[in-house]
């Protein structure tokens, strides 16, 4: 962080402002992708294409096709990142990918627990998100083909915030929480260390809820957002807020993916120490209580908030960790009328989408993959401690990017009509 005084150039693109503006001269710049096709990676190729001087290749792999057109620039490669090390380093010297910079995205989200959160698989997920990252940077290191630059996308899961309060702000200087399993450390220490072993820079980000549209919808607040809303519209049903008073008024750190990644790639290119760590928020605290309202009228229906129920309306679910990640207190508790997995597991629920669906011919005919599609959402709407990230260390170092979260909700609803994920309100 420089203490002298700085002049930055920024500029607004719709919705998203304070943006960076890079030098002229910086052209030419290649790039791989992985988990191109996820919320993250689609997001970020968006970003880089944005700047085809600036990023004048970029490989997009992914285990699928791509679910949309690239534009010329991008090549998309079929890789599965659990193959064997070698088999990534032939494919990378068959295809004669080699880049400058390398954004990770890959993720694999296990199954959870019988009876457990989405993230209570913690074993599993540290074993199959290692082997993806482990298994690239081996097959790069294999085909010679090290880059200038690695930037590792990790999450505010890194401040233990999936498994009950945590210290608030949140601030990336916080230690690290040890009361359960956690990929991000583990990826963070075999990025390190073969970061360290190949002279090659890295960086790392800490996103919170991601908000997007792709048709991959876990690990994605928006969709089964969207979902809710359009299925209780057809059934006649207001939108019901599943929480009680505490999540309702609780405040949270969102992060639109596409702030995210111009977050990225200007982490990427500014001169940060390498293994450097920050968090990548909207900048706009959000409160469920706030955005009820705009979401029933983006879908012009009825709403209904917790401020009429009284205990009895409520079940209720306590995590197992006390003291929870602050280190003091009780252990997280979340009160419910019911949570967006049951409610989307209801037969009702499920025949009304099928209907919907075959009516405006929509990309998922069914409600499918429930635990990882409305887990997720059950994780934000129900959470009642803070989630709020700092922005502090991001702008003493020059990035002043920011998005209304609500504003970037609601045109992330439109995003999923075009791209037939759900129909037109």
């Amino acid at each position: 962080m420089s203490t002298q005084n700085s002049q930055y150039l920024v500029h607004s693109n719709g919705i998203y402002h304070g943006l960076p503006v890079f030098p002229d001269m910086l052209q030419g710049l290649t790039a791989i992708v992985t988990g191109a096709n996820g919320i993250s990676g689609t997001y970020m190729i968006r970003a880089l294409c944005e700047n085809p001087k600036r990023w004048t290749k970029i490989y997009a792999l992914s285990r699928r096709e791509p679910w949309h057109q690239y534009p010329p620039q991008v090549e998309h490669v079929s890789m599965d990142l659990l193959q064997s090390p070698s088999a990534i380093a032939q494919q990378l010297l068959e295809k004669k990918i080699k880049a400058d910079h390398v954004f990770f995205f890959a993720y694999i989200q296990p199954s959870p627990v019988a009876g457990g959160t989405i993230w209570s698989a913690a074993d599993e997920m540290v074993r199959v998100n290692k082997s993806l990252l482990g298994n690239f940077l081996q097959g790069l290191a294999g085909a010679a083909a090290i880059p200038q630059r690695i930037s590792l996308q990790l999450g505010s899961k890194y401040y233990g915030l999936h498994l009950g309060p945590a210290a608030v702000p949140q601030e990336e200087s916080a230690p690290r929480v040890g009361i359960e399993a956690n990929f991000y450390y583990e990826q963070e220490e075999l990025l390190g260390d073969f970061c360290n072993k190949y002279s090659c820079q890295f960086v790392t980000t800490r996103p919170s809820y991601l908000l997007g549209a792709v048709p991959d919808a876990a690990m994605n607040l928006v969709y089964p957002l969207m979902v809710y809303a359009v299925v209780q519209k057809h059934l006649g049903k207001p939108l019901i807020f599943p929480g009680d008073l505490a999540c309702w008024e609780n405040v949270f750190s969102f992060s639109s993916s596409m702030m995210n990644a111009y977050f990225t790639e200007w982490l990427a290119l500014t001169d940060v120490e390498s293994g450097d760590s920050f968090n990548s928020i909207d900048g706009s605290p959000f409160t469920w209580s706030m955005f009820w309202p705009k979401y029933a009228a983006y879908f012009k229906m009825p709403w209904e908030g917790p401020e009429h129920c009284t205990d009895e309306d409520y079940m209720e679910m306590s995590l197992p960790y006390a003291p929870p990640p602050r280190g003091w207190g009780p252990p997280g508790k979340r009160r419910f009328r019911y949570t967006m997995v049951a409610w989307a597991q209801r037969s009702v629920v499920q025949t009304a989408w099928r209907e919907i669906a075959a009516e405006h011919g929509l990309r998922n005919p069914n409600l499918s993959e429930i635990n990882r599609t409305f887990g997720f959402a059950d994780a934000a709407v129900l959470t009642a401690w803070p989630c709020v990230s700092t922005n502090t260390k991001i702008r003493e170092n020059g990035f002043f990017g920011s998005v209304d979260s609500t504003q970037s909700i609601l045109k992330i609803f439109d995003e999923y009509v075009e791209i037939k994920m759900a129909p037109k309100v």
